[in-house]
């Protein structure tokens, strides 16, 4: 059984080839090129090196979110698209487990860390008991000092990673309670192989979805989305219309009346008291 990992939440981008316990390929780049430049490529280049067939592929497992809202989407289309093209199904796989996956088989917690921006991260407690992954606390959007509180109050030795990791390094060194240290260079990013691996164990398990089906996670809402809810949501103020607000509410009633008041009649009815009420 093979699987085809793809990995574009964060900086890296990630593809490889995972059969049943053997990793075939992995191709892993950590640069400034965009994600739409780099995936296809990179599986290119890793079909023509283990002279693979990409028919005998029986699934793709995609981080799926959370993370960078355009890499979400580029690594999605790219699943999509592979799974339509070749009929073949697609695994869902929380891109914070996926990372966690990463460190299987730590003795500590293992807390991936995501920079989320506006002082957040992207993360979750995980550990690892007989050779299995198990979840304390799910992937999710938090405060930095949110999860650093979940962190001392489990009170275990916990192993960070992530591209979170050099944002919070500081405030992690200043807060944490709990024994920490930070996982080396090989291990403390997304990994196309890791998604694969932990892919494999979900498809296994019947955990798969229809590439018509697949939607990406992204926790919490764009910037832009948020703006857009928080201007929608700003209350109008109402006063009294002063003689500055004529020319605005004159365009207006322009705008929608055949007939409109001009100027000079809104400056004149004001002039014999008549009390307007305007919207800002």
């Amino acid at each position: 059984m093979k699987i085809l990992g793809i990995d574009s939440s964060g900086l890296v981008a990630s593809v490889a080839i995972v059969e049943e316990g053997n990793l075939l390929a992995e191709y892993t780049v950590n640069y400034k090129k965009t994600h739409s430049q780099t995936l296809l490529p990179m599986l290119d280049e890793i079909v023509r090196m283990i002279e693979l067939d990409i028919n005998e592929i029986d699934a793709i497992a995609v981080a799926a979110g959370p993370g960078s809202f355009t890499g979400l989407r580029i690594g999605s289309a790219t699943a999509k698209g592979l799974g339509f093209a070749l009929g073949k199904p697609l695994i869902h796989i929380p891109t914070v487990d996926g990372l966690a996956y990463n460190l299987w088989g730590s003795r500590d917690l293992v807390c991936p860390l995501m920079d989320a921006r506006r002082n957040q991260a992207y993360t979750g407690i995980y550990e690892f008991v007989d050779g299995k992954m198990h979840i304390i606390k799910e992937q999710c959007a938090v405060a930095i000092d949110e999860i650093i509180a979940h962190v001392n109050h489990e009170g275990r030795p916990t192993v960070f990673l992530g591209d979170g990791v050099p944002v919070f390094r500081e405030f992690i060194g200043g807060n944490c309670k709990a024994p920490f240290h930070f996982a080396p260079a090989h291990m403390n990013k997304q990994r196309a192989g890791a998604v694969a691996s932990l892919g494999l164990l979900y498809f296994q398990e019947g955990k798969y979805e229809e590439a018509a089906e697949h939607k990406p996670d992204y926790l919490r809402l764009s910037q832009a989305e948020r703006e857009r809810l928080a201007k929608e949501r700003q209350e109008l103020e109402f006063r009294q219309m002063q003689k500055e607000d004529i020319p605005a509410v004159a365009a207006i009633e322009r705008a929608v009346f055949s007939r409109p008041w001009t100027e000079g009649a809104f400056m004149e009815a004001m002039g014999q008291d008549t009390i307007f009420t305007v919207a800002v």
